[in-house]
């Protein structure tokens, strides 16, 4: 019988963000416990959300391709992006399901249709997978892709086994801190620390790594990042030393109430815009919010908070846009 590993996920040497066993934010703050967990889940005060909430945008059918200098962002809901540039088409967590859940009757339900009916999709190339929470690493949504569009999946260590769990043929590439993939004509994606955690149930917290991605291309880097914490703006900082800045930057907004418990985890839209800065992001696309509620904030908190940030800042609104599900966004060149 074959020994049963400490990690079921990634067995690899240790390093500065992985002991042997569990991988860490260095220097960061530790996802908070079950006491932390039940304080905040009795004593919170969780805003009532709308049993459906229509995006103010119609759901949009993709152009196929776009080529040239373009760069386009469509909106699906929450962190699921179409990000088509340099002729490729690119997913970020696709999420088609109505839960975010491992679960099909309980759990956080989305409010928002998908801004793209999954059969309207072009033909999609890549899919990345910042980490394996439940409303970022989708498994139904991932075997529709792989039947019908076989992309590639680009994840970080250990995601690639929840994946081929169910998806045993899945083509997956799994990237730790500071990696690189080229498969692609004139285009590179570099896998960036961000402050989060991971799990899919309640023994395996930390087991599987969580990763932001930099899509470098001839037209201009996209800076992507699914969940974070804002962490002094240390990552943001470590980005645009790294790379220069950015044409683009896919920032979290939503998710961040209260703030003692969602601070190590979440950034607010206060430290999104800080954070845009700090990374030299000539635009911001908003997203991680209005689709799931997963924390106590209202729905249109995130988008009120996130104008009064750029207003106090004197920042365009056009350079930072929270997108809504159906939205485009043609982001300008620098």
């Amino acid at each position: 019988m074959p020994k049963k590993l400490p990690n079921p996920y990634y067995d690899g040497p240790p390093s500065k963000h992985f002991d042997g066993v569990r991988f860490f934010n260095p220097g960061g703050i530790k996802p908070a416990g079950l006491r932390d967990l039940l304080k905040w889940k009795f004593k919170g005060e969780r805003a009532k959300w709308p049993k459906s909430a229509p995006s103010p945008f119609a759901p949009t059918k993709p152009t196929q391709r776009i080529t040239g200098d373009g760069l386009r962002v469509t909106m699906i809901g929450h962190a699921s992006l179409l990000i088509q540039v340099a002729g490729l088409n690119i997913l970020t967590d696709p999420l088609w399901s109505d839960r975010a859940s491992p679960l099909s009757f309980a759990g956080p339900k989305r409010v928002a249709k998908p801004g793209i009916a999954f059969n309207d999709l072009p033909d999609i190339d890549v899919v990345l997978v910042t980490h394996n929470h439940y409303d970022h690493l989708d498994i139904s949504t991932l075997k529709r892709l792989y039947a019908e569009h076989g992309a590639h999946i680009i994840t970080p260590l250990g995601n690639d086994t929840v994946i081929h769990k169910s998806i045993p043929d899945a083509k997956v590439s799994t990237m730790d801190w500071g990696e690189q993939l080229s498969y692609w004509d004139g285009v590179t994606i570099d896998a960036e620390p961000c402050h989060h955690w991971s799990a899919r149930g309640v023994t395996d917290r930390r087991m599987a790594l969580w990763a932001a991605f930099v899509i470098s291309t001839p037209f201009g880097k996209i800076y992507h990042v699914g969940d974070t914490g804002f962490h002094d703006g240390i990552n943001y900082r470590a980005a645009r030393e790294k790379h220069g800045g950015f044409r683009l930057a896919n920032l979290p907004i939503g998710a961040y109430e209260p703030r003692w418990f969602m601070k190590g985890q979440h950034q607010s839209p206060q430290e999104a815009v800080d954070g845009m800065a700090l990374c030299n992001a000539a635009h911001v696309a908003g997203h991680h919010f209005g689709t799931f509620q997963l924390t106590d904030e209202a729905i249109d908190a995130p988008v009120t908070a996130l104008s009064q940030a750029l207003a106090e800042r004197d920042i365009a609104a056009s350079r930072f846009r929270p997108l809504h599900a159906g939205e485009v966004f043609d982001v300008p060149m620098p």
